[in-house]
């Protein structure tokens, strides 16, 4: 068990859908009392195991839930009326998708699985009546939505007015912060999503990736193959990012 704020936290049970998770101090505000969180954990109940390349909601899909990635990773994109897609954003695990919905009812993306993945389904009319009675669980709420809009500023910033280098450095600063977050390695991970699908997320042709990498590599502020990547100059990175 461990202790929050005075309060004694069992982080084990016969249910253990929240309590035993390993995102459980990034997903659930840690200033709630036992009775709480299991009130909350019971409108977590529902997981959804999805694999490669499911659709977990399409564009123009009512909106009825939050999701929070549990394990794997997802993305996010749109659709234009040829039908080219183009990507707006990564999840990891205890990220929150489906935010974007809150206000206008229905999705204006569509979410897929980048690899096999699991998320919890949060029912959002519930999770909106049980804020008002947990205000820990109300300002949880917010700092994720905030999260979520810093996150989204700072790439659109980083798609429309950076160099293509810079773009590159913002988005792997970026994971690194995310993994660290998670407790993982800074500098040493694996991107979820393909090379095609990051130079589109990034604006950028593919071939211009491949070049970015390499030069990156050569100056040796990375090393990469394929979906792995370790930062060796973390700091040369975060200055052209900057």
């Amino acid at each position: 068990m461990e202790v929050h704020s005075g309060k004694v936290v069992q982080l084990s049970g016969p249910r253990g859908v929240c309590c035993d998770c390993s995102q459980f101090q990034l997903c659930l505000p840690l200033d709630l009392g036992e009775a709480d969180i299991r009130r909350l954990e019971a409108l977590m109940q529902r997981q959804r195991r999805l694999a490669r390349g499911t659709v977990l909601y399409r564009s123009g899909d009512r909106f009825r839930a939050l999701y929070v990635v549990r394990t794997g990773s997802l993305k996010t994109f749109t659709l234009s009326r040829d039908g080219e897609a183009q990507i707006t954003g990564f999840h990891m695990a205890a990220e929150m998708v489906g935010l974007d919905a809150v206000s206008i009812g229905t999705h204006p993306c569509e979410a897929v699985a980048l690899e096999s993945s699991t998320v919890c389904e949060i029912p959002f009319d519930d999770l909106e009546n049980l804020s008002r009675e947990l205000p820990g669980l109300q300002r949880q709420l917010l700092r994720l939505m905030s999260r979520e809009i810093f996150h989204d500023h700072e790439m659109l910033q980083a798609l429309t007015r950076r160099s293509a280098e810079e773009r590159l450095a913002i988005v792997l600063m970026n994971f690194s912060r995310r993994f660290a977050r998670r407790g993982l390695s800074a500098t040493r991970f694996r991107l979820p999503m393909s090379r095609n699908d990051l130079s589109n997320y990034l604006g950028l042709a593919p071939e211009t990736l491949s070049r970015l990498f390499r030069r990156f590599q050569e100056q040796g502020w990375l090393e990469g193959r394929g979906k792995e990547v370790v930062l060796l100059r973390p700091d040369a990175i975060q200055e052209m990012a900057n």
